[in-house]
Parts: C-alpha cells; sequence; structure tokens
C-alpha cells in the first residue's frame, strides 16, 4: 500500500506542480482558521467572497472577541448554518484572544479545545501553518481514498488515521490539497473522468469496473 501511495503522490505531484489551499487566507493564521469553520458545508468559492468583509470589521481574534455575535451573523448570513457559525467564530476568537494571547495553536489538543474546530480544521491548520503535516479527511479526500482502495469508510477520522502512515507527515498537505483538485476537476463526484484519469490503473474503483 505504501508503494502504491509513493506512486500516486508523485503522479498528482506531477499533475499539479502547484498547489495550495483553495481558501484566500493571505498566509494569515487566524484568517485561515476562521475560513476553514466557514467553509463546513459551505464552497470555498462562497467563503473567499464572503472573507473580504468579514475581515475588513474583525481582522483578528481580539476585534472579533469583543464583536457582537449578530454583527458576525450579518456578515456571513450567506455561507449557510450562518448562526451556529457565527456563535462558534466568537467563541473561538475569545478563546484565542484570552487563552491564547490572540495567536493561533499549533497543538492538536489545544486547536480542538476551539469552538467550531474538528480534527478536519486542527490538521489544516497544522500543516499548512506551522508545517507539522496532518491529513485534511474532507469529502473529497474520503471519497478519492476510498475509490483507490486504501479505504473503506465514510468515518473522517478513520480515513486520517489509515492514511497518515502511508503519506509522509512533509507531503500530507500538499497530497490533501491535489486531492482537492483532482476531486473538483477530474474525478467528480457526479461524472467522474475515469478515462482521462492518471490514476485509473491504480483505482481500486476503475479496475473493478472494467475487469
Amino acid at each position: 500500500m505504501k508503494q502504491k501511495m509513493t506512486e500516486i503522490i508523485r503522479r498528482l505531484e506531477a499533475y499539479y506542480p502547484d498547489s495550495a489551499c483553495a481558501l484566500e487566507s493571505e498566509g494569515d493564521a487566524f484568517r485561515l482558521l476562521v475560513m476553514a469553520i466557514l467553509s463546513a458545508q459551505c464552497t470555498d468559492a462562497r467563503v473567499n467572497k464572503i472573507a473580504p468583509a468579514l475581515f475588513a470589521r474583525f481582522p483578528d481574534a481580539a476585534s472579533m472577541a469583543s464583536g457582537e455575535v449578530s454583527e458576525i451573523e450579518d456578515l456571513i448570513r450567506t455561507c449557510g448554518l450562518y448562526r451556529a457559525k457565527a456563535k462558534n467564530l466568537s467563541l473561538c476568537a475569545k478563546r484565542l484572544h484570552e487563552v491564547y494571547g490572540g495567536k493561533v495553536p499549533e497543538e492538536m489538543d489545544d486547536l480542538l479545545s476551539l469552538a467550531g474546530v474538528g480534527r478536519k480544521v486542527a490538521n489544516l491548520i497544522r500543516g499548512d501553518v506551522f508545517g507539522k503535516g496532518g491529513i485534511v479527511a474532507d469529502t473529497h479526500c474520503i471519497r478519492i481514498t476510498n475509490l483507490l482502495g486504501f479505504c473503506n469508510s465514510t468515518d473522517p477520522k478513520k480515513v486520517e488515521f489509515t492514511l497518515d502512515p502511508l503519506v509522509p507527515k512533509d507531503k500530507q498537505s500538499d497530497f490533501c490539497h491535489r486531492l482537492v483538485q483532482y476531486g473538483r476537476d477530474v474525478c467528480i463526484a457526479r461524472r467522474p473522468q475515469c478515462e482521462s484519469c492518471v490514476l485509473k490503473d491504480l483505482c481500486s474503483h476503475y479496475l473493478s469496473e472494467n475487469e
């Protein structure tokens, strides 16, 4: 399995020489954290669209912590589940301000103590901000790695723990970003472009369908 994963990583790197998070956080840890929380059940494109106005009003944890939840709601209203997300953002910002001096922490347990943060968001932060790696088990990652035969589960934690030993730490973040790109461009959920897929000869689903 590890040899197969090494080859998949190599091919995805060749297919996408450059890879980056789709959330346009401008390299700011607080922005990426907020945008990742907002991205739950919402497209990255929508989050990117509402982010400028949100951060113009709340550029850091201190300002968001002192803001009214209702104002956060108004700024993220088109994001979906906006009431719950606004409450989480307020609580998250307050904890960042009061406990961590306004800085986003890097340890998993500290990140998971923040409202609205699960393992997927925590791994994104640890990988993209702190270079610690982390499997971001989003819908694309789960679906594609199941098709490739690495996993047989839709449970994000199980998928994360299955892939973690197979993907080198220093490649995990970019690997997950490339899976997102590939899931949007080629391995599309409703209309997969299997014939043009550079991974088809390694895909358990494709091989079983074409025996």
